[in-house]
């Protein structure tokens, strides 16, 4: 995903370019093709299904055509396919950042309820003695209460 969010997506008349491709130039490779054309030097690719068998039956000028055409769609569906990875990238980012956020209020409850439950046994012996105190206290107001009889 680096690789993907590092490239660079413009629109040249209406198609999609990537830049920052590393000894890869659209541009050059077009140039290379058309200059072959040109010189009457087609590539053999009978098993290429890049061009229809009715391509066979084309001229030069309506493969260039054809090709720019295709290499247009594809290009757009390589800019939709960035735009998608770097949404996703997006989404992810988003997701770890609250997963950290949560993470770190899970830690803040957890120590709170550790400081409530630490709060509450000392509430308990406390109670426990005062019940104790008192228990003894009311045997003593009995006890002076005979004697005071």
């Amino acid at each position: 995903s680096s690789k993907i969010r590092n490239m660079e997506v413009r629109s040249a008349d209406g198609v999609a370019v990537l830049e920052d491709c590393i000894g890869f130039s659209l541009t050059k490779t077009i140039s290379k093709v058309e200059e072959k054309l040109k010189k009457g030097v087609l590539p053999d690719c009978q098993d290429d299904d890049i061009i229809p068998r009715i391509g066979n039956e084309m001229g030069p000028e309506a493969q260039i055509r054809f090709l720019k055409a295709k290499l247009r769609v594809t290009q757009e569906d390589l800019a939709n396919v960035v735009f998608e990875c770097r949404k996703k990238d997006d989404e992810n980012q988003n997701l770890e950042t609250r997963l950290k956020d949560t993470e770190e209020e899970n830690t803040r409850l957890q120590r709170t309820i550790s400081l409530q439950q630490s709060q509450t046994e000392k509430y308990k012996m406390l109670s426990q003695e005062a019940n104790k105190k008192n228990e003894g206290l009311q045997q003593e107001v009995t006890a002076l209460e005979k004697v005071l009889q």
